[in-house]
């Protein structure tokens, strides 16, 4: 049983982010411009001149942040912003969108156009300092993250509603082979977005319109789903105390007055203990 865990509405809630530190979600409203959290039984925001989409932490005080041009390191105390890299910077048209770092030390981030121009956006790597493309002519980027064994990453180019497979090499984190289709949701009709992969293996996947995150086996088998007061489930991640609360936020993006004024719960942040056993997320290594 999910419950509305913060009430701040977003126009495109995304990139739930546990900090297994700090014990605390991170997440953005990429259309607001917004980072959100919530602390000391507080909400707490801040708003930045360019769209942010996504984030790893790099230590207690410091996330790493995608905006529409450039990673930027972002100190959650003081606020400071410190250039990491450019992302695109030469290229107006797009912004970053779905994000995750890896078991090594790296940031998966993803690109897409900023009204969904199709083949506009890529999916990057970055890792201790280098910024390389992994995959172009994506659309909407979605559902990266990482198995516990090292061995695959996920994505998803969302319009193709098929999950990818993509194998690791296990030492450095690189692909080492072409990705796979793993899942496939046309039968469906579902709209993959977001996803995170728990400490078994199981891949959960926030599905656009479905209000619901879908869980399935490391073989592609539909497991359960847990359904959410928003119409638009966008990004999962695991937290709390024991990485068993499943947190989901939703976007009101999409949807109309009428549909807004219904359930205002659209947009929302939710969480629903007790789910299952997730991983930490990774610690992204500058």
């Amino acid at each position: 049983m999910s419950e509305i865990y913060d009430a701040t509405p977003c126009q495109l809630g995304e990139g739930a982010l546990w900090h297994p530190e700090r014990k605390q979600l991170f997440w953005f409203d990429i259309l607001g411009k917004k980072l959100h959290t919530r602390q000391r039984g507080e909400t707490r925001s801040w708003r930045f001149d360019a769209h942010v989409s996504a984030a790893g932490w790099v230590d207690a005080l410091r996330l790493l942040v995608a905006s529409e041009r450039e990673l930027f390191l972002f100190d959650v105390e003081t606020g400071r912003v410190e250039p990491v890299s450019p992302l695109e910077a030469d290229n107006a048209a797009t912004r970053s969108n779905d994000g995750r770092a890896d078991p090594w030390g790296g940031f998966w981030i993803g690109t897409m156009g900023k009204d969904a121009e199709p083949g506009a956006g890529a999916i990057y790597r970055f890792h201790r300092g280098e910024l390389r493309l992994l995959h172009a002519g994506v659309t909407i980027t979605n559902a990266i993250c990482f198995s516990p064994d090292r061995r695959h990453a996920y994505f998803t180019d969302t319009p193709t509603r098929i999950i990818r497979r993509q194998s690791l090499d296990v030492e450095t984190g690189w692909p080492d082979a072409d990705p796979v289709d793993w899942l496939d949701l046309r039968g469906e009709e579902l709209n993959p977005d977001g996803a995170v992969v728990d400490a078994a293996g199981n891949f959960w996947n926030a599905q656009w319109g479905a209000g619901r995150i879908a869980c399935y086996s490391p073989n592609g088998d539909f497991v359960r789903a847990v359904t959410f007061s928003g119409a638009h489930t966008t990004c999962p991640g695991f937290g709390g105390a024991d990485l068993s609360t499943l947190f989901c936020t939703t976007a009101r993006q999409g949807l109309s007055r009428e549909e807004i004024d219904a359930k205002p719960s659209n947009g929302m942040t939710f969480a629903a203990e007790g789910v299952a056993k997730g991983q930490a997320e990774h610690r992204v290594i500058l």
